[in-house]
């Protein structure tokens, strides 16, 4: 990905059409690419701005699925996982989990230890440990309430979603792909009675290009049932909230991950250390707005947090003005008429439509796996789609920066490395003295501002602050205080003038107020 600049200019044809930014769409591109391909990816907003920028950060197997009795989606996303920390570490990396027993909670210890035994065998690696009260208490001090018994210790891992998809889609156009942000699929191109296309639109310009492809893939995620309208697809999606809530670690200390159950439903929840924060999550409810505006907390999800919060670490007395921010997304998945939204399938789906290829629906930590099976069923539209292996790795070896001309330490060369793969060494040459200082608060560095400023199709100055890098996300303010230093690397490498920055700046701060700000108090209860 480079600067804006080559907006729309697109080939006229191409073997694939991705409609999607989101991680599903990355891994299809990237596929596609290393199989020789000829590959457009376009999103009608920022890539991983939808659910790919807005869920839990976690990359992990399930345990959900294996109370369900699904081993074989629990054995991929285990084996997934555990290739996504080997080729990525600094993106995707170990936590550990407490997950807590308490009398007369189900499951009980004996089915809990059990799942987790299998989970580890699934994984071919044993992790998990029981752990006495005394010995949960050591590892999470804060941890209490009546009953508590103990607790299971096991390993999963944790990831920036947005720098994952980003990642991808950088390793996807190093391939050959061509990925395009605020590019509007406006209508699908028939021929013959069958999808051969669409016309896009530069959501900016308002430019126009058709452009004929032998495949497309719909993988618009939550707005997938709109695209398949056109093709007289009925509506089979079920968008479900998930809502998210941000501390700081002096106010929610949390060393590892702790799992632990609500007291109204006995829906797990967790809250883990995520980017020198405490997040806390997750609600799951249908979300009945528009998907045309950005999600945002409800005063009822933030009780409902902080209910199940106090619940399981009681000495903490916890409150909502103690919050740093809040996200959330919403989910795409297929609607089968359950009461409890938390009992619908997280499987992903795939449907053929005169054509259209709609995928949804899937965890984030089985993007690879979404993505070879979405190809196979295109290989006979597209022959290189043979070429498609299913054991591949996902990443390139990424090289870490000079860490001794740089003057990094271990760790930041480490994240450096992760988060930006090959062009981790671009980062650091193009930084400016005091550049490879952090952002204060937050383990980013000003030379990341500058690099995605310059390189990574950054369009708003939200795409820059809450997806390139999440200072937003970390800050109390949402990084009002930076934003003058912020100016002066946009005005140099985005070309901005003084009124195309106030104009951002004040678009930025309105949103981030309206959607992702900590919430001033709690309000009714969420039932």
């Amino acid at each position: 990905m480079t600067r804006a600049a080559d907006r729309l200019r697109l080939p006229e044809s191409a073997d694939l059409l991705v409609v999607g930014g989101g991680i599903t769409g990355a891994g299809i591109a990237l596929e596609a690419a290393r199989a020789g391909a000829s590959v457009v990816l376009v999103e009608q907003g920022d890539f991983a701005s939808g659910t790919s920028s807005r869920s839990s950060k976690l990359v992990h197997g399930g345990l959900r699925y294996l109370a369900e009795g699904n081993l074989r989606l629990t054995r991929e996303a285990v084996r997934e996982r555990d290739r996504l920390l080997d080729e990525a570490p600094g993106l995707v990396d170990p936590v550990g989990f407490l997950f807590t027993l308490r009398d007369g909670e189900k499951p009980g210890a004996a089915l809990v230890g059990t799942g987790l035994a299998l989970y580890d065998l699934l994984a071919r690696q044993g992790r998990h440990a029981r752990l006495t009260p005394d010995e949960l208490l050591l590892r999470a001090p804060h941890v209490g309430g009546p009953g508590l018994s103990g607790a299971f210790a096991y390993a999963d891992a944790a990831t920036d979603d947005a720098r994952l998809v980003l990642r991808v889609l950088h390793e996807a156009a190093a391939a050959g792909a061509a990925t395009r942000n605020y590019v509007r699929c406006e209508g699908l191109l028939r021929r013959g009675g069958r999808v051969a296309g669409a016309l896009l639109r530069d959501v900016r310009t308002g430019e126009e290009h058709p452009l004929g492809a032998a495949a497309v893939v719909n993988a618009t995620g939550a707005w997938a049932d709109r695209l398949r309208a056109e093709v007289g697809g009925r509506p089979r999606i079920r968008p479900l909230r998930g809502s998210h809530l941000l501390f700081p670690q002096w106010r929610f200390p949390t060393a590892q991950a702790v799992t632990f159950r609500h007291p109204l439903d006995a829906r797990p929840l967790f809250a883990y250390p995520w980017e020198g924060l405490t997040l806390l999550g997750t609600t799951d409810l249908d979300h009945p707005g528009t998907l045309d505006e950005e999600p945002s907390i409800s005063a009822p999800e933030v009780d409902y947090l902080l209910k199940g919060a106090r619940s399981a670490f009681p000495s903490l007395a916890l409150s909502a003005r103690d919050a740093v921010s809040s996200f959330s997304g919403v989910r795409p998945v297929v609607g089968t008429g359950k009461a409890r939204p938390s009992e619908e399938s997280r499987e992903h789906v795939l449907w053929e439509e005169e054509g259209l290829v709609t995928v949804t629906g899937g965890k984030l930590t089985t993007f690879r796996l979404i993505a070879v099976e979405t190809l196979r069923l295109l290989r006979r539209r597209v022959p290189a789609f043979e070429r498609v292996r299913a054991d591949a790795g996902v990443f390139r070896p990424s090289g870490a920066p000079p860490q001794e001309a740089a003057g990094l330490g271990a760790a930041t060369a480490r994240r450096l490395a992760g988060r930006h793969g090959a062009a981790a060494g671009e980062v650091v040459a193009g930084a400016r003295p005091g550049e490879l200082e952090p952002v204060a608060g937050t383990p980013w560095l000003w030379a990341e501002i500058r690099h995605a400023a310059r390189a990574e199709r950054v369009v708003r100055l939200d795409d820059l602050l809450l997806r390139r890098v999440r200072v937003g996300l970390l800050l109390p303010d949402g990084g009002a205080s930076l934003l003058p230093r912020v100016a002066a690397i946009c005005r140099e490498e985005l070309a901005w003038d003084d009124e195309r920055w106030r104009m951002e700046e004040q678009d930025y701060l309105a949103r981030w107020r309206a959607r992702y700000a900590a919430p001033a108090a709690p309000a009714a209860l969420c039932a």
